[in-house]
Protein backbone atom coordinates (compact mmCIF):
# COMPACT_ATOMS: atom_id res chain seq x y z
CA UNK A 1 0.00 0.00 0.00
CA UNK A 2 1.44 2.95 -0.67
CA UNK A 3 0.24 7.06 0.49
CA UNK A 4 2.08 9.55 -1.86
CA UNK A 5 2.55 12.85 -0.56
CA UNK A 6 3.06 15.77 -3.78
CA UNK A 7 5.24 18.31 -2.76
CA UNK A 8 6.74 18.90 -6.40
CA UNK A 9 10.24 18.67 -5.72
CA UNK A 10 9.95 17.53 -2.02
CA UNK A 11 7.28 14.71 -3.33
CA UNK A 12 7.55 11.27 -1.27
CA UNK A 13 5.80 7.91 -0.81
CA UNK A 14 4.75 6.85 2.29
CA UNK A 15 5.24 2.74 1.58
CA UNK A 16 2.90 0.92 4.14
CA UNK A 17 3.50 -2.95 4.42
CA UNK A 18 3.59 -5.72 6.53
CA UNK A 19 7.24 -6.83 7.11
CA UNK A 20 9.09 -3.83 4.80
CA UNK A 21 11.61 -3.65 7.09
CA UNK A 22 12.69 -7.02 5.85
CA UNK A 23 12.46 -6.52 1.77
CA UNK A 24 15.36 -3.71 1.64
CA UNK A 25 14.96 -3.89 -2.53
CA UNK A 26 11.89 -1.88 -1.78
CA UNK A 27 13.45 0.53 0.09
CA UNK A 28 17.18 0.71 -0.40
CA UNK A 29 17.82 2.93 -3.32
CA UNK A 30 16.17 5.68 -0.75
CA UNK A 31 19.71 5.56 1.13
CA UNK A 32 21.85 8.76 -0.59
CA UNK A 33 25.39 8.42 -0.49
CA UNK A 34 27.82 5.71 1.35
CA UNK A 35 26.83 7.02 5.36
CA UNK A 36 23.59 6.14 6.45
CA UNK A 37 23.22 7.48 10.12
CA UNK A 38 20.21 5.14 11.80
CA UNK A 39 19.02 7.25 14.84
CA UNK A 40 17.57 5.29 17.24
CA UNK A 41 16.55 4.88 20.93
CA UNK A 42 17.01 1.96 23.73
CA UNK A 43 14.04 0.59 23.66
CA UNK A 44 14.11 -0.22 19.78
CA UNK A 45 17.21 -0.73 19.24
CA UNK A 46 17.01 -4.53 20.64
CA UNK A 47 13.98 -5.02 19.07
CA UNK A 48 14.62 -3.61 15.03
CA UNK A 49 18.76 -2.00 14.51
CA UNK A 50 20.68 -5.32 13.90
CA UNK A 51 18.28 -6.67 11.23
CA UNK A 52 18.04 -3.00 9.66
CA UNK A 53 22.00 -2.83 10.01
CA UNK A 54 22.14 -6.27 7.99
CA UNK A 55 19.66 -5.12 5.06
CA UNK A 56 21.66 -1.62 4.58
CA UNK A 57 25.13 -3.21 4.91
CA UNK A 58 25.00 -6.00 2.56
CA UNK A 59 24.48 -3.14 -0.17
CA UNK A 60 27.42 -1.63 0.63
CA UNK A 61 26.41 1.08 3.09
CA UNK A 62 28.53 2.36 5.91
CA UNK A 63 26.62 2.94 8.96
CA UNK A 64 26.68 5.26 12.06
CA UNK A 65 24.58 3.89 15.11
CA UNK A 66 23.22 6.60 17.69
CA UNK A 67 21.22 5.17 20.22
CA UNK A 68 19.25 7.63 22.69
CA UNK A 69 17.58 7.54 25.66
CA UNK A 70 13.85 6.54 25.19
CA UNK A 71 11.01 9.31 26.29
CA UNK A 72 10.10 12.75 25.65
CA UNK A 73 12.09 13.98 28.74
CA UNK A 74 14.85 13.20 25.88
CA UNK A 75 13.75 15.51 23.02
CA UNK A 76 16.38 18.14 24.21
CA UNK A 77 19.12 19.88 22.30
CA UNK A 78 21.63 17.20 24.30
CA UNK A 79 20.20 15.07 22.21
CA UNK A 80 20.43 16.95 19.14
CA UNK A 81 24.09 17.33 19.50
CA UNK A 82 24.77 13.82 20.40
CA UNK A 83 23.60 12.91 16.73
CA UNK A 84 25.60 15.95 15.35
CA UNK A 85 28.57 15.12 16.68
CA UNK A 86 28.41 11.40 15.63
CA UNK A 87 27.62 12.54 11.99
CA UNK A 88 30.85 15.03 12.85
CA UNK A 89 33.30 12.68 14.35
CA UNK A 90 32.17 9.98 11.53
CA UNK A 91 33.09 13.00 8.59
CA UNK A 92 29.55 12.36 6.70
CA UNK A 93 29.08 14.65 3.79
CA UNK A 94 26.16 16.35 2.21
CA UNK A 95 25.11 12.91 0.48
CA UNK A 96 24.86 11.23 4.31
CA UNK A 97 21.38 9.81 4.68
CA UNK A 98 19.60 10.00 8.26
CA UNK A 99 17.39 7.04 9.52
CA UNK A 100 14.87 7.62 11.98
CA UNK A 101 14.42 4.40 13.43
CA UNK A 102 11.81 4.77 16.55
CA UNK A 103 8.35 6.84 17.58
CA UNK A 104 7.97 10.32 17.33
CA UNK A 105 10.18 11.49 19.74
CA UNK A 106 13.24 10.13 17.35
CA UNK A 107 11.50 11.16 14.33
CA UNK A 108 11.29 14.47 15.53
CA UNK A 109 15.20 14.75 16.53
CA UNK A 110 16.49 12.76 13.73
CA UNK A 111 14.35 14.75 11.58
CA UNK A 112 15.93 18.09 13.20
CA UNK A 113 19.39 16.66 12.83
CA UNK A 114 19.23 16.03 9.08
CA UNK A 115 17.31 19.49 8.70
CA UNK A 116 20.78 21.05 10.12
CA UNK A 117 23.69 19.37 9.64
CA UNK A 118 25.25 21.36 6.14
CA UNK A 119 22.53 23.01 6.05
CA UNK A 120 20.34 19.84 5.03
CA UNK A 121 21.11 15.90 4.30
CA UNK A 122 18.19 13.39 3.47
CA UNK A 123 15.84 11.73 5.78
CA UNK A 124 13.67 8.17 5.82
CA UNK A 125 11.28 8.49 8.65
CA UNK A 126 10.77 4.81 10.08
CA UNK A 127 8.33 5.05 12.42
CA UNK A 128 7.62 1.84 15.10
CA UNK A 129 4.85 3.49 17.03
CA UNK A 130 0.95 3.90 15.77
CA UNK A 131 1.05 7.41 16.65
CA UNK A 132 3.95 8.09 14.65
CA UNK A 133 2.69 6.13 11.57
CA UNK A 134 -0.64 7.97 11.55
CA UNK A 135 0.77 11.28 12.43
CA UNK A 136 4.23 12.60 13.39
CA UNK A 137 6.69 10.90 10.49
CA UNK A 138 4.53 12.29 7.63
CA UNK A 139 4.75 16.54 7.14
CA UNK A 140 8.48 17.24 8.09
CA UNK A 141 7.80 18.96 11.18
CA UNK A 142 11.10 18.44 13.46
CA UNK A 143 11.87 19.73 16.32
CA UNK A 144 12.87 19.77 20.17
CA UNK A 145 11.60 21.16 22.94
CA UNK A 146 12.09 23.44 25.63
CA UNK A 147 11.40 23.66 29.40
CA UNK A 148 8.98 26.51 28.28
CA UNK A 149 7.50 25.20 25.62
CA UNK A 150 6.68 21.98 23.67
CA UNK A 151 8.05 21.75 19.69
CA UNK A 152 9.10 25.36 20.24
CA UNK A 153 12.78 24.56 18.33
CA UNK A 154 12.42 22.97 15.38
CA UNK A 155 12.68 23.25 11.58
CA UNK A 156 10.33 22.12 8.08
CA UNK A 157 12.38 18.99 6.63
CA UNK A 158 10.74 16.84 4.67
CA UNK A 159 12.04 13.13 4.66
CA UNK A 160 12.28 11.40 1.25
CA UNK A 161 10.51 8.76 2.20
CA UNK A 162 8.35 7.04 5.19
CA UNK A 163 8.69 3.28 4.91
CA UNK A 164 5.73 1.78 8.00
CA UNK A 165 5.74 -1.63 8.84
CA UNK A 166 2.70 -2.51 10.78
CA UNK A 167 4.56 -5.65 12.16
CA UNK A 168 6.22 -3.08 14.50
CA UNK A 169 3.29 -2.47 16.37
CA UNK A 170 3.17 -6.55 17.86
CA UNK A 171 6.04 -5.58 19.74
CA UNK A 172 4.34 -1.97 20.89
CA UNK A 173 3.44 -2.01 24.65
CA UNK A 174 -0.85 -1.23 24.94
CA UNK A 175 0.11 2.66 26.24
CA UNK A 176 1.92 3.54 23.05
CA UNK A 177 -0.83 1.87 21.32
CA UNK A 178 -3.93 3.50 22.90
CA UNK A 179 -1.61 6.97 22.50
CA UNK A 180 -1.90 6.36 18.42
CA UNK A 181 -5.56 5.70 18.62
CA UNK A 182 -5.84 9.28 19.83
CA UNK A 183 -4.29 11.15 17.18
CA UNK A 184 -6.50 8.72 14.32
CA UNK A 185 -9.69 9.94 16.30
CA UNK A 186 -8.09 13.41 16.26
CA UNK A 187 -8.03 12.98 12.51
CA UNK A 188 -11.49 12.12 11.79
CA UNK A 189 -12.94 14.74 14.63
CA UNK A 190 -11.36 17.01 12.99
CA UNK A 191 -11.16 16.38 9.34
CA UNK A 192 -13.36 13.63 8.20
CA UNK A 193 -17.08 12.22 9.83
CA UNK A 194 -16.81 9.23 7.85
CA UNK A 195 -13.33 8.42 9.27
CA UNK A 196 -14.55 9.04 12.45
CA UNK A 197 -17.22 7.20 11.92
CA UNK A 198 -15.15 4.27 10.51
CA UNK A 199 -13.17 4.48 14.02
CA UNK A 200 -16.21 3.98 15.93
CA UNK A 201 -16.08 0.14 13.90
CA UNK A 202 -12.52 -0.12 13.75
CA UNK A 203 -11.42 0.84 17.27
CA UNK A 204 -11.63 -2.60 18.87
CA UNK A 205 -9.85 -4.35 15.82
CA UNK A 206 -6.79 -1.95 16.04
CA UNK A 207 -6.59 -2.55 19.91
CA UNK A 208 -6.44 -6.71 19.16
CA UNK A 209 -3.89 -5.67 16.59
CA UNK A 210 -5.39 -6.78 13.48
CA UNK A 211 -3.18 -6.42 10.74
CA UNK A 212 -5.97 -5.30 8.54
CA UNK A 213 -7.51 -2.75 10.07
CA UNK A 214 -4.13 -0.99 11.10
CA UNK A 215 -3.13 -1.06 7.56
CA UNK A 216 -6.52 0.47 6.54
CA UNK A 217 -6.34 2.66 9.15
CA UNK A 218 -2.52 4.19 9.10
CA UNK A 219 -3.64 5.02 5.20
CA UNK A 220 -6.25 6.76 5.83
CA UNK A 221 -4.40 8.68 8.87
CA UNK A 222 -1.45 9.37 6.28
CA UNK A 223 -3.85 10.27 3.41
CA UNK A 224 -5.94 12.46 5.39
CA UNK A 225 -2.84 14.52 6.94
CA UNK A 226 -0.70 14.23 3.55
CA UNK A 227 -3.72 16.35 1.77
CA UNK A 228 -3.46 18.98 4.22
CA UNK A 229 0.39 19.45 4.19
CA UNK A 230 -0.23 19.57 0.10
CA UNK A 231 -2.05 22.59 0.81
CA UNK A 232 -0.01 24.36 3.58
CA UNK A 233 3.41 23.03 3.79
CA UNK A 234 4.42 25.08 6.52
CA UNK A 235 1.06 25.69 8.58
CA UNK A 236 0.63 29.26 7.68
CA UNK A 237 -3.21 28.48 7.70
CA UNK A 238 -4.99 25.09 7.10
CA UNK A 239 -2.50 22.81 8.47
CA UNK A 240 -2.68 24.37 11.86
CA UNK A 241 -6.17 22.18 11.71
CA UNK A 242 -4.23 18.52 12.46
CA UNK A 243 -3.90 20.32 15.93
CA UNK A 244 -7.39 19.57 17.10
CA UNK A 245 -6.79 19.49 20.81
CA UNK A 246 -3.41 19.88 21.22
CA UNK A 247 -3.06 23.52 22.39
CA UNK A 248 -4.51 21.80 25.58
CA UNK A 249 -2.36 18.95 25.25
CA UNK A 250 1.09 20.67 25.00
CA UNK A 251 0.30 22.63 28.17
CA UNK A 252 -0.61 19.16 29.92
CA UNK A 253 2.69 17.83 29.11
CA UNK A 254 5.24 20.59 30.01
CA UNK A 255 2.66 21.69 32.90
CA UNK A 256 2.84 17.78 34.17
CA UNK A 257 6.60 17.33 33.06
CA UNK A 258 7.68 15.99 30.02
CA UNK A 259 7.11 12.42 29.63
CA UNK A 260 4.69 11.91 32.46
CA UNK A 261 1.75 12.14 30.26
CA UNK A 262 2.27 10.47 26.84
CA UNK A 263 1.71 12.94 23.84
CA UNK A 264 -1.48 10.81 22.62
CA UNK A 265 -2.90 10.80 26.13
CA UNK A 266 -2.57 14.60 26.27
CA UNK A 267 -4.03 14.82 22.82
CA UNK A 268 -7.25 12.91 24.09
CA UNK A 269 -7.93 15.17 27.53
CA UNK A 270 -6.99 18.03 25.21
CA UNK A 271 -9.51 16.52 22.42
CA UNK A 272 -12.38 16.79 25.56
CA UNK A 273 -11.83 20.47 26.35
CA UNK A 274 -11.53 21.50 22.77
CA UNK A 275 -15.00 19.97 22.03
CA UNK A 276 -16.47 21.61 25.28
CA UNK A 277 -15.00 25.15 24.38
CA UNK A 278 -16.28 24.36 20.31
CA UNK A 279 -19.68 23.94 21.61
CA UNK A 280 -19.49 27.68 23.36
CA UNK A 281 -17.77 29.42 20.43
CA UNK A 282 -19.09 28.08 17.81
CA UNK A 283 -22.07 26.29 18.82
CA UNK A 284 -21.17 22.67 17.57
CA UNK A 285 -23.73 20.19 18.56
CA UNK A 286 -22.62 18.58 22.64
CA UNK A 287 -23.39 15.14 20.91
CA UNK A 288 -20.16 15.47 18.68
CA UNK A 289 -18.05 15.96 22.05
CA UNK A 290 -20.22 12.79 23.62
CA UNK A 291 -19.60 10.78 20.77
CA UNK A 292 -15.68 12.04 21.29
CA UNK A 293 -15.53 11.04 24.27
CA UNK A 294 -17.21 8.07 23.99
CA UNK A 295 -14.87 6.73 21.68
CA UNK A 296 -11.79 8.06 23.61
CA UNK A 297 -13.10 5.50 26.29
CA UNK A 298 -13.18 2.82 24.55
CA UNK A 299 -9.61 3.34 23.28
CA UNK A 300 -9.00 3.15 26.81
CA UNK A 301 -7.71 6.73 27.14
CA UNK A 302 -7.79 10.00 29.02
CA UNK A 303 -10.93 11.77 29.27
CA UNK A 304 -9.87 14.15 32.31
CA UNK A 305 -6.41 16.38 32.30
CA UNK A 306 -4.68 16.70 35.25
CA UNK A 307 -6.06 19.72 37.49
CA UNK A 308 -4.00 23.18 36.82
CA UNK A 309 -5.13 27.02 37.98
CA UNK A 310 -6.67 28.79 34.83
CA UNK A 311 -3.77 31.01 35.22
CA UNK A 312 -1.30 28.12 34.81
CA UNK A 313 -3.39 26.80 31.93
CA UNK A 314 -3.22 30.41 30.31
CA UNK A 315 0.18 31.18 31.05
CA UNK A 316 1.25 27.14 29.86
CA UNK A 317 -1.14 28.02 25.81
CA UNK A 318 0.75 31.16 25.90
CA UNK A 319 3.49 29.73 24.12
CA UNK A 320 1.54 28.50 21.38
CA UNK A 321 2.72 28.10 18.08
CA UNK A 322 -1.07 29.22 16.77
CA UNK A 323 -1.62 32.11 18.88
CA UNK A 324 -1.12 35.59 16.80
CA UNK A 325 -1.20 39.38 18.10
CA UNK A 326 -1.28 38.07 21.91
CA UNK A 327 -4.10 35.72 21.43
CA UNK A 328 -4.27 32.44 22.06
CA UNK A 329 -6.32 30.98 18.99
CA UNK A 330 -7.77 26.91 19.15
CA UNK A 331 -8.33 24.64 16.75
CA UNK A 332 -12.74 24.21 16.92
CA UNK A 333 -15.18 21.83 15.59
CA UNK A 334 -18.10 23.13 13.96
CA UNK A 335 -19.51 19.60 13.56
CA UNK A 336 -18.08 16.29 13.19
CA UNK A 337 -15.19 16.65 10.92
CA UNK A 338 -15.59 20.41 10.42
CA UNK A 339 -13.15 22.82 12.19
CA UNK A 340 -11.69 26.07 11.81
CA UNK A 341 -9.20 28.40 13.44
CA UNK A 342 -10.30 30.71 15.90
CA UNK A 343 -9.07 33.05 18.81
CA UNK A 344 -10.73 32.69 22.08
CA UNK A 345 -10.83 35.58 24.61
CA UNK A 346 -9.88 34.88 27.90
CA UNK A 347 -13.22 35.09 30.07
CA UNK A 348 -14.71 32.78 27.54
CA UNK A 349 -12.09 30.52 27.65
CA UNK A 350 -12.06 30.57 31.58
CA UNK A 351 -15.74 30.01 31.61
CA UNK A 352 -15.76 27.27 29.18
CA UNK A 353 -12.56 25.16 31.15
CA UNK A 354 -14.11 25.76 34.89
CA UNK A 355 -14.51 22.07 35.51
CA UNK A 356 -10.95 21.68 34.49
CA UNK A 357 -9.57 23.74 36.60
CA UNK A 358 -8.29 24.55 40.61
CA UNK A 359 -8.74 27.39 42.40
CA UNK A 360 -5.18 28.48 43.96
Amino acid sequence: MQVDVHLGARAYPILIEAGLLAKPQKWIDFIHGKHAVIVTNTTVAPLYLAALQKNIVQHHKKIITVVLEDGEAYKTGTSLMQILDAMLAAKCDRKTTVIALGGGVIGDVAGLAAALYMRGVTLIQIPTTLLSQVDSSVGGKTAINHPLGKNMIGAFHQPIAVLIDPDTLTTLPKRELRCGLAEMIKHGAALDAPYFEWMQNNTKAILELDLSALATGIAESCRLKAGVVERDERESGERALLNFGHTFAHAIEVGAGYGTWFHGEAVAAGMVIAAQLSSAVTGCPSEVGQKIQALLAEAHLPLTPPKMSFDRWYELMSLDKKNNAGKIHFVLLESLGVSRIQAVERETLQQSMQGFTVSV
